[in-house]
């Protein structure tokens, strides 16, 4: 169940990501640039998670 919800996880950082580039807010309003590199790390965290769980998900298949 946690790596299924790591996953989900992984998406809503991704959202929140082009959210923040498109918007450039996140709690207070940004400058672009800081907008872009912060965007990019959650896009960059959200893949990360998502590759994750998804080795997680194969790995716990194959024992089983």
């Amino acid at each position: 169940m946690f790596n299924w919800l790591s996953l989900v996880t992984g998406f809503f950082y991704i959202l929140l990501g082009v959210f923040i580039i498109l918007k450039l807010w996140f709690f207070v309003q940004l400058e672009a640039n800081i907008a872009y590199i912060l965007g990019g790390l959650m896009m960059l965290y959200g893949v990360f998670r998502i590759g994750r769980s998804i080795y997680r998900i194969k790995q716990n298949r194959d024992e089983n």
